[in-house]
């Protein structure tokens, strides 16, 4: 390892050339502990490195206290966080590189600028309530936001700085009697009782934050420490200047005592509806760092009506439909079936097979065409027409594409052009419709919609005539499975519809299961499989079922908390194990075998994801965490092994969607659709964002995007659709 030197006495003088096998290149900023550098991987991705001042490397509690930032920081990397990627706090020099994240701090953007607008405070105000649940559920205490701490970025604010944070459970790693945080932004408890501060603290220096951000000062403002100490613990805090709508909730956060003050979930839910007025906060041009021998320094960003079941709304002449064993997975393998890859949307998805889109045939009028490849022009839909604007959820096979979202129920695009060739319109209000449905096997099969409160109903795919509807008294989660569709209520209730007539297949519970789950459904064995957590969260049951009877056909218990994924190609169904209920900490292997008695293999992943979704090909599973993190984990090697990791600091992503090519595709939550190398474990490329009049909202869940031969079909919160080229994703 090369090692760390400087000469001389003073601050820059004492600089290390290297901190591991990073070259550092430039000082991005520095503080009383030590010194930010930027630099760069041997793949090129650009790093912010700590580096500890070298008077402190000697102290051994500062570097217990090091290492205990280090470990909080690897803990909470996500969406809102800036990414662990290497760090060694027993260097002589103690450093650690995160992922670097251009951007203004809060604190520099609030001097430069002034306040916050009020639809730009509401936005930071979801997306530090949602940093904080991210934080708090990985069982640690920031202890010191404040706006310095807070960068604010394209793609919403990261959290930095887990200097002084510490595990819930743990002791202070502090000497006696001293102070750790900053006054203006601790919470009573930090002054009167340091060793029982908990998560409430951390929301109560939200609270200061956001009136920090809404006026340009804090709510207990004075230039000694001491009085604004005695303003905290006993006076009411000032709040002229923050915006009516949010002033109550920012008194509730700036409670005297914890139990007073909203969790994170409570501030992001009182924030509901989302809204979508809440303007993106795109950072300002800045110049990027001059590097060493003169290096460039150019500038760089910082980065309706209630549903009408039978009148559609435009009904054109249909377009044709291209047409198009049992499989026994951990059950009876068949070496005669090759399994190329699964398309797993895990949770509430759709698992769709999907044709090769036609490319003959005259463009009719594509409105907006965006030309992002050579070889497929692309295009690009406005769906929406009324509501909020939202991201349309689409699903597709054969020469049509199917959308969704509020105000429309369900819509056919032509793939070629975009031309919306006829709508169904849903209620405008609640949350947006689910993606429709292809129901039946083969073609001419119907289309479903439903509304996420509303019964599922079938639209003929030529003309978007109404065929059916499966009323029920609950909402229903539907899963298409063959020539059924499996309904769930999620409290005991368990049905099945014929998909082309909507005749009801049979009604009744799930031997073995209460209230079961439905999983990925097979095409080639048709079986679906279902699960169930107990009580307790200790196990799950897991079985598979025959959609068109109902009859469980196996069924196992297993430890964990569990979520099915899909197979192996050699026959093992993947599920993710939950660590107490939220990150992803192992996958389970269910090996082949019958009455579901194939062997159990526990895979250790080498981080906790925050699970967005995963894709299985062969004995590989791609994971992707919500912060955008991906990972290639071969499941054949012995314990498992990590391919590749790639840190692409999306945030707010979709299920990944696998395509031709070697590929992995996903959508962010301003719009943008990234297309992972899975070969090589890159970036292949990525579109632009495609805001709401460049303004973006809380999203609770971004759509995935959808891969139809030589094209991906991409979805943004403008209200729209869009197409590229799958061949080509250098060129978006």
């Amino acid at each position: 390892m090369p090692p760390l030197r400087g000469t001389g006495a003073d601050r820059e003088a004492e600089g290390p050339e290297y901190a591991g096998d990073y070259r550092l290149q430039a000082c991005l900023g520095a503080g009383g502990m030590g010194v930010v550098h930027l630099a760069s991987s041997a793949s090129g991705l650009r790093l912010a490195v700590k580096v500890v001042h070298a008077r402190y490397a000697e102290d051994p509690e500062f570097r217990a206290r090091f290492r205990q930032e280090v470990a909080a920081a690897r803990k909470v990397s996500g969406a809102f966080t800036a990414p662990v990627v290497d760090a060694d706090p027993d260097a002589v020099r103690p450093w650690m590189a995160t992922l670097y994240v251009p951007g203004p701090t809060l604190a520099d953007q609030v001097k430069r600028n002034g306040p916050l607008s009020p639809a730009e405070l509401r936005r930071l105000t979801a997306g530090l309530a949602e940093a904080l649940r991210d934080i708090h559920r990985a069982g640690v205490v920031h202890r010191d936001l404040k706006p310095s701490n807070v960068l604010l970025t394209d793609t919403g604010p990261k959290v930095i700085d887990f200097g002084i944070s510490r595990p819930v459970d743990s002791d202070l790693r502090t000497e006696t009697g001293k102070l750790i945080g900053s006054p203006p932004f601790m919470a009573p408890e930090q002054f009167q009782r340091p060793r029982e501060v908990g998560p409430a603290a951390d929301v109560f220096a939200l609270g200061s934050v956001l009136v920090h951000a809404a006026t340009g000062h804090g709510p207990f403002d004075s230039d000694s420490p001491y009085v604004v100490a005695y303003q905290v613990v006993h006076d009411e805090p000032d709040l002229t200047g923050v915006p009516g709508e949010l002033a109550p909730l920012v008194a509730r956060c700036l409670a005297k005592e914890p139990a007073e003050r909203p969790t994170p979930a409570q501030i992001m839910r009182a924030l509901q509806p989302p809204s979508y007025a809440a303007e993106a906060f795109i950072p300002a041009q800045r110049r990027r760092p001059a590097l060493p021998g003169g290096g460039g320094g150019g500038d760089e960003p910082g980065h309706a009506p209630a549903w009408d079941a039978d009148t559609p709304v435009r009904a054109p002449a249909p377009v044709p439909a291209r047409r198009g064993r049992r499989f026994g997975g951990w059950l009876r393998p068949r070496p005669t079936l090759a399994v190329a890859g699964a398309l797993v949307l895990a949770g509430a998805g759709l698992y769709a097979a999907l044709g090769p889109a036609r490319d003959g045939g005259p463009a009719a009028a594509p409105p907006r065409p965006d030309k992002v490849a050579t070889a497929f022009e692309g295009w690009h839909t406005g769906l929406q027409r009324q509501g909020p604007p939202a991201a349309p959820a689409c699903a597709g096979g054969g020469d049509a594409l199917y959308c969704a979202v509020r105000g429309v129920a369900v819509a056919r695009l032509d793939p070629v052009t975009g031309q919306v060739l006829w709508s169904r319109t849903a209620p405008v209000e609640g949350e947006a419709p689910r993606a429709p449905a292809l129901l039946g096997k083969g073609a001419g099969g119907p289309v479903g919609a439903a509304a996420p409160t509303g019964p599922l109903r079938a639209y003929a795919t030529g003309d978007g005539s109404p065929l059916w509807s499966a009323r029920s008294g609950l909402p229903e989660v539907h899963r298409p499975a063959g020539s059924a569709v499996v309904l769930t209520d999620g409290v005991g209730g368990v049905r099945a519809v014929d998909a082309r007539g909507g005749k009801e297949l049979w009604r009744h519970g799930l031997t073995g299961f209460g209230a079961p789950r439905t999983g990925p459904y097979d095409a080639r064995s048709g079986l679906l499989v279902v699960s169930e957590i107990s009580a307790d969260g200790t196990h799950t049951r897991v079985g598979v079922v025959e959609p068109r009877t109902g009859a469980v056909v196996r069924g196992r218990n297993l430890e964990g908390d569990l979520e099915p994924l899909g197979y192996t190609g050699g026959g093992s169904l993947v599920l993710a194990s939950r660590y107490e209920g939220a990150l992803t900490d192992s996958l389970v292997l269910l090996g082949p075998g019958e009455e579901g008695a194939g062997p159990v293999r526990r895979l250790v992943l080498p981080q906790r994801f925050d699970l967005r979704g995963a894709v299985v090909r062969g004995a590989v599973v791609y994971l992707l965490g919500a912060d955008g993190h991906v990972t290639a984990f071969d499941t054949a090697a012995g314990k498992g092994r990590v391919l590749w990791d790639l840190e692409t600091a999306a945030g707010n992503v979709s299920e990944p969607v696998a395509g031709p090519g070697d590929r992995l595709y996903f959508s962010v939550q301003d719009g943008r659709l990234l297309a992972v190398d899975t070969a090589r474990g890159a970036l292949a490329g990525q579109t632009r964002p495609r805001l709401a009049n460049g303004r973006l909202g809380y999203v609770p869940l971004v759509p995935a995007p959808l891969v139809a031969g030589d094209r991906v079909f991409g979805t943004a919160p403008d209200g729209s659709v869009f197409a590229v080229d799958a061949r080509d994703p250098a060129s978006w």
